[in-house]
């Protein structure tokens, strides 16, 4: 799990009405509300119940002042899903195409897919027999992103366009890896600030598949709501360490170059798009919460309460890797997880994580099967993911806790623009 950091989400401010609309409450300022929620967009807003899509006539038609009515895009440059902030819910879905089924059939599903998605996005009900499962709410920050697998272009006939980045990924030691739970010719990524609007969405997908594909694996993850801390900060992984500190970020001048495909990129079809690996990482918490907050701090190489490396400074303080304590000893100890994932520990390999964490209950044995679905982006795995965890897998203090358990490697076009679907200029090109 490289150490790595999500952009933070923009919070909207209050209009002058809804400043002046809503009068506090009793004990608790109106000011340490808003401050309370955080990035989140929470805002509160007139008295009545917000209004999702499908209002009955009678209905008052109030505006939704909450998270619900955050909005993502579906058409763009680039996909939705991929620099959007963490979303409280996601699900992960690999789909296999049906016996018989090809090119043609392929072309129509993504066209599905991607008509379903723009609606959803924007929080309208699904084009076909919608469930209302999210009849009351808004769009969450609902992204619906899909991806092509190795096996994909080989069954539509498309071996020529496949991309060289999607060769398979090198086994590593740390892998035990279950190939039922792994690859898959389609990949489709769900991520909502609502578990029902996340849930509505992975249901009209799954709908929309009807024989022309099935599904191969699907998981679920979940992380930290927007607003449930009282300032914006990195996440926090099941071992309670914070967990993204270094990611590359949108605002800095080689992001687009490390992150995304460029215009002029090879294969054409893939301009603007990336490169995603997916793992399902199991953590032996068990064995993790034995150890002490200053043995955990160690194998990580940052200090469990904020962040911060253990040379000192806060979060974002460069971690200084030559710094040592009365005894000699270095304060970051040589095989702890940070120091070697350090971009300039790598050749300068990076990637953008956007993890989701996973519980998938207890084991007969009483231990808990949880850990995080690792999603990571990248113009290209073999200078990005590969790289890194080849390091990992030569010594990192932490590979004695996790255990990678599934795996996946995606190719993720770029946006579609107004009247085009996803993968057209593959499929149709």
């Amino acid at each position: 799990m490289p150490d790595q950091s999500l952009p933070k989400a923009r919070t909207p401010e209050a209009t002058p009405g809804e400043r002046e609309a809503a009068p506090a409450h009793e004990g608790i300022s109106r000011r340490r509300l808003l401050g309370t929620a955080g990035a989140t967009g929470l805002v509160l807003g007139t008295a009545g119940a917000a209004v999702g899509y499908a209002a009955a006539p009678s209905e008052a038609a109030a505006p939704l002042t909450s998270l619900g009515a955050d909005r993502a895009m579906f058409h763009g440059k680039h996909q939705p899903g991929i620099t959007d902030g963490l979303q409280a819910r996601g699900h992960v879905v690999a789909f296999d195409l049906a016996a018989g089924a090809g090119r043609k059939e392929a072309a129509a599903l993504l066209r599905r897919w991607s008509e379903t998605a723009r609606r959803l996005m924007a929080g309208e009900p699904s084009p076909h027999d919608d469930t209302d499962v999210a009849r009351d709410a808004g769009p969450s920050s609902l992204t619906v992103t899909f991806g092509f697998g190795h096996s994909f272009f080989a069954r539509t006939g498309l071996e020529k366009q496949r991309p060289t980045a999607l060769d398979p990924l090198p086994e590593f030691s740390s892998d035990h890896l279950d190939k039922n739970r792994s690859n898959g010719d389609l990949w489709v990524q769900i991520g909502a600030n609502d578990a029902l609007v996340a849930f509505h969405a992975l249901r009209a997908i799954q709908k929309d598949a009807g024989r022309a594909a099935r599904v191969r694996w699907q998981m679920n993850g979940f992380n930290r709501s927007p607003g449930a801390t009282s300032h914006p900060m990195t996440a926090r992984n099941l071992m309670g360490q914070i967990d993204g500190t270094r990611n590359p970020k949108p605002s800095e001048a080689d992001f687009d170059q490390r992150i995304f495909v460029p215009e002029k990129g090879e294969p054409a079809w893939m301009a603007n798009g990336s490169y995603a690996v997916v793992r399902r990482i199991r953590m032996l918490l068990d064995d993790w919460e034995k150890l002490s907050v200053k043995a955990q701090e160690d194998v990580i190489g940052r200090r469990k309460s904020d962040g911060a490396a253990l040379s000192g400074g806060t979060e974002t303080t460069a971690m200084d890797l030559e710094k040592t304590d009365a005894k000699g000893n270095l304060v970051v100890p040589i095989n702890a997880h940070a120091r070697i994932t350090r971009p300039d520990q790598n050749g300068g390999a990076a990637m953008l994580r956007r993890p989701f964490s996973f519980h998938d209950g207890i084991d007969a044995d009483g231990v808990p099967d949880a850990g995080l679905l690792f999603i990571c982006w990248q113009a290209d795995p073999l200078r990005g993911f590969v790289p890194v965890q080849r390091k990992l897998d030569r010594g990192d203090a932490l590979s004695t806790f996790i255990r990678h358990e599934s795996s996946g490697l995606f190719a993720v076009p770029g946006g579609a623009a107004e009247g085009e679907y996803v993968g057209q200029k593959l499929l149709e090109g």
